[in-house]
């Protein structure tokens, strides 16, 4: 098993020193999902909701939070993402959204957080938007579902 990188050699946390590595081309998407009554689901694809479009300001929230990783996540790097996409797809079958989030740069360090903190946000940005309807709202499966670019190539779930 490899040690954690966060760790240093007498167990304290360190932020990782990638100054000598090489910089490539890195990509990563992740998911979560949001389950919620069905009559929150039709107000939202209807464009009925009061405080406006939720899956725009989602997707914006996702975005931001991308962005401001480093500054969420103890010992992450700033990172000059190149490209961030957060798509929302509604599912009137299992009354879910299923958020994707994907993050993209030419540097030194993965993005698996970034995309990991786009999807999250934007599931806790639709909980927010529409608690006063559903407070029974659901935030499920955050996951990492794909990582490319570095020494340790591509990894799929």
């Amino acid at each position: 098993m490899s040690r954690l990188t966060h760790l240093d050699e007498k167990g304290q946390a360190q932020m990782v020193d990638v100054g000598g590595k090489a910089e490539t081309d890195r990509t990563a998407t992740a998911e979560a999902t949001i389950e919620m009554l069905p009559a929150t689901l039709k107000m939202i694809l209807a464009g009925g909701h009061k405080k406006g479009d939720v899956f725009a300001v989602a997707r914006i929230a996702g975005i931001q939070a991308a962005k401001k990783c480093w500054d969420l996540i103890p010992l992450c790097h700033p990172l000059m993402l190149s490209s961030v996409t957060v798509d929302l797809i509604a599912d009137t079958e299992l009354s879910q959204v299923r958020i994707e989030a994907t993050c993209k740069l030419n540097g030194k360090t993965g993005v698996e957080m970034e995309a990991l903190t786009a999807a999250s946000v934007a599931a806790l940005t639709v909980y927010d938007m529409c608690k006063a309807v559903d407070r029974g709202m659901v935030i499920r499966n955050v996951q990492l579902l794909e990582k490319a670019g570095g020494k340790s190539g591509v990894w799929q779930r």
